[in-house]
């Protein structure tokens, strides 16, 4: 699916579907220009079928895959194209002054390109003949607000640790000098052994008597500078390892962070368990690449230039003998570099599905023990397990193949040295005692070669750890923070929606809403599911922000508001109550963690709360386990009504409070409901219409738009879309329980 511009006449059809190029180019005309295209994938009757919608600068033209024939309309004036979607499918419809002359679905992965070709077509009919044609671009991508896809992995991603690195520079640098010195320490040793062979050994060999006096000198001079290299490499993984932890502490609390400040939109098309493993085991994985592999990384490229130098001081052309596998394995390092480091993010993202799937079963146990699902999700588990030994089948394969190969060439390097250092010695070039000291070099010299090509691997799956967790970092906000925020001194609780209306993704939720609250009213939310109810509640929280118009808090736009201060006047029950592992008391407090404990028990109290709490083994001490599993759901309500009303909000919310709770449980919340309700801005969603009998004004929506409001008894006297909503609720079970609540209802307005 897409949509293309195209300078030339019929012949260019190339961007078209392959299917539909041909049909199309037998239709155009030598003048004729392509400027958008639709390719469709449902029919009218929303079956699923091919058709293309091709806008040329002269007219539309449209056909299905069953249709013989092409159908054409041009670009009349009186046209008009109009574009919607619901439900997940989208809309074009081609309409003149009498009738609508064309009706085109598809699913809403095409609403891009519908949305261009709908602007392009209107804008086209009215230019005039003749004129240039005025068409904008299309939307970059296949659709707007598809994913974009994943750079791969570099080490360069490396360096941007840079930013958490730099608090700690002079560590830093500290440790590096420290690094040079116990490596310059380490390169003692060796040069010591010629003199001990030349003037010590060798003569002794020859009939010469020891001289212990030399003896000692250089062997006291080999155990002072293992002493010394010692004590150095100590003081540099110290230091080292305290920087690359707090760098490793400073990176989960920066994308811990960051995380909290994104949107829910962000959350919606992530796994938890994803994230869980980006925060925690990406991060740790850094933390050890930077304290051990980057540290043994430094000292070999240290090592190997140090010894480099004192070998070509030695004897130059034993020393270009050495380097002969260098080359070699530089380019495998190349070489295998870039596949190590695909390969390794292939491993991490499998590596996240294992973990997503203990998100989502641990959590779930009590479901999947309930549906007798235990096997199921173990071949799961099994199935993303067995993905995981693939990838890493795959990578290790590869590194298998590299590492010994790596060790052959040292090998072979180290007998190229000692056959051409042997005959040196025969020339009488060299004495056996440089042999000796060379040999001893060139042996550290290849194992820190070998060190530092394993250290390619830790690199790269480092690499592709650093990509995912700056992946996060670098989403930015669809909700931000204002420049220079406003600030209400006591919020009066007036909201007003000014033409609102909200996209997600490519449909459209939310259309044309202007709705004015006044403080202290309470409005009630109906329809039908997926009519926008929720989504509206979303914008108020600004969970989001709106795609048009704008929602005024007390005559102030709530996004010249800080978020957290905004937020602050909101109170939010929702349908399902999310409790945290602690205590109720620590749950209730959630919003204000200084209430004190008079305060909690009188917010347990309004909520209704306080006589279950107190018949708990502890109290309001007494753990609820994870997401409050060890309550039942009307009492994690109550607790979560409590919580609202502990900070006093001037604005309330609440979402299907009661909805998923028996009857006897209702009342109870509705009791604690109404205590919570009493003198705030109260926005109410509910299906059943029975928990809505004290709302000021009822705001009936249908597929995103505000269709009536009024009160319940107006809306009755309609015979709209309330009273349509309130008759198939009388024809439930539940018809009874909505009529009395009504009925109660109006006996308490009675005079």
């Amino acid at each position: 699916m897409s949509t293309k511009s195209s300078n030339s006449g019929a012949s260019h059809t190339a961007g078209l579907p392959g299917n539909w190029r041909s049909a199309l180019s037998d239709q155009l005309a030598e003048d004729e220009t392509i400027v958008a295209w639709l390719a469709t994938d449902l029919s009218a009757q929303l079956r699923y079928a091919d058709g293309l919608i091709v806008l040329t600068n002269r007219r539309l033209l449209a056909k299905e895959a069953a249709d013989a024939d092409w159908r054409s309309w041009p670009l009349d004036p009186g046209l008009k194209m109009q574009h919607h979607d619901h439900a997940g499918v989208g809309t074009l419809e081609l309409h003149d002054a009498q009738a609508r002359r064309g009706i085109w679905r598809y699913t809403l992965k095409h609403n891009a390109a519908a949305v261009h070709l709908q602007e392009t077509f209107n804008r086209l009919r009215k230019q005039r003949p003749g004129t240039a044609l005025a068409v904008a671009p299309p939307p970059d991508g296949a659709a707007a607000g598809s994913a974009a896809q994943d750079k791969p992995p570099s080490t360069w991603a490396l360096l941007r640790l840079w930013q958490f690195a730099r608090p700690y520079r002079g560590a830093l640098f500290a440790g590096f000098l420290l690094t040079i010195a116990s490596t310059a320490a380490a390169l003692v040793a060796p040069y010591l052994t010629m003199p001990l062979m030349d003037e010590v050994l060798i003569p002794f060999q020859n009939g010469a008597p020891i001289d212990y006096r030399l003896v000692k000198l250089y062997l006291g001079g080999l155990l002072l500078s293992s002493l010394l290299a010692w004590l150095l490499g100590w003081g540099r993984t110290y230091i080292l390892a305290w920087v690359s932890e707090r760098i490793g502490a400073d990176l989960r609390t920066a994308t811990y962070r960051h995380l909290q400040s994104l949107p829910l939109q962000f959350f919606g098309g992530k796994r938890t368990g994803d994230l869980i493993s980006r925060i925690g085991s990406e991060s740790d994985r850094i933390c050890v690449f930077l304290s051990l592999h980057l540290l043994d990384f430094a000292t070999d490229v240290l090592m190997i230039a140090m010894t480099a130098v004192i070998l070509f001081a030695i004897n130059p052309w034993l020393a270009a003998a050495t380097l002969i596998p260098l080359p070699i394995i530089v380019w495998m390092i190349h070489l295998v570099r870039d596949r190590l480091r695909h390969g390794f993010e292939r491993v991490d993202r499998i590596w996240s599905e294992i973990t997503n799937v203990l998100a989502d079963t641990i959590p779930g146990i009590r479901v999947v023990k309930a549906f007798a699902q235990e096997k199921r999700e173990v071949a799961r588990f099994r199935e993303a397990n067995n993905r995981n030994l693939a990838v890493n089948d795959r990578v290790n394969t590869l590194w298998s193949l590299f590492a010994p190969t790596v060790t052959l060439l040292t090998e072979i390097g180290l007998l190229v040295v000692w056959a051409f250092g042997i005959w040196l010695v025969a020339q009488k070039s060299i004495t056996v005692g440089v042999l000796t000291a060379f040999l001893a070099y060139i042996g550290r010299f290849y194992v820190r070669l070998d060190s530092m090509s394993r250290i390619v691997s830790f690199t790269q799956k480092a690499a592709a750890g650093a990509k995912r967790i700056f992946d996060i970092l670098d989403q930015v906000s669809s909700v931000p923070e204002p420049s220079k925020p406003a600030h209400i001194e006591k919020v009066q609780g007036r909201i007003e929606l000014r033409n609102v209306g909200f996209r997600y993704g490519n449909r459209s939720v939310i259309r044309h809403i202007d709705l004015d609250i006044a403080p202290g009213e309470m409005i009630g939310l109906v329809g039908h599911s997926g009519a926008g109810k929720s989504t509206l509640v979303n914008l108020i929280c600004r969970f989001y922000d709106v795609s048009q118009g704008q929602i005024r808090l007390d005559g102030h736009d709530i996004r010249s508001l800080s978020i957290a201060d905004y937020r602050r006047n909101i109170g939010l029950v929702l349908q399902e109550p999310f409790l945290f592992f602690g205590t109720i008391a620590d749950n209730i407090a959630y919003g204000k963690p200084d209430a004190s404990r008079s305060e909690i028990i009188a917010a347990a109290r309004a909520a209704n709360a306080h006589e279950f709490i107190l018949r708990l083994p502890h109290g309001y001490d007494s753990l609820v386990g994870e997401r409050g599993q060890a309550l039942s759901g009307g009492e994690r309500q109550r607790i979560s009504i409590a919580r609202a009303l502990l900070i006093d909000p001037p604005i309330l919310i609440l979402d299907e409070a009661t909805s998923s709770v028996d009857t006897s449980t209702e009342k109870e919340i509705q009791k604690a409901l109404d205590n919570l309700v009493r003198g705030r801005t109260t926005i109410s969603i509910a299906h059943r219409l029975s928990t809505l009998r004290q709302a000021d004004r009822l705001v009936v929506l249908d597929k995103g738009e505000v269709v009536e409001i009024g009160s319940h008894d107006e809306l009755m006297t309609r015979n709209g879309a309330y009273f349509r909503l309130h008759q198939a609720q009388a024809a439930t079970p539940e018809a009874a329980s909505a009529a009395e609540g009504w009925q109660v209802g109006a006996a308490k307005e009675a005079p």
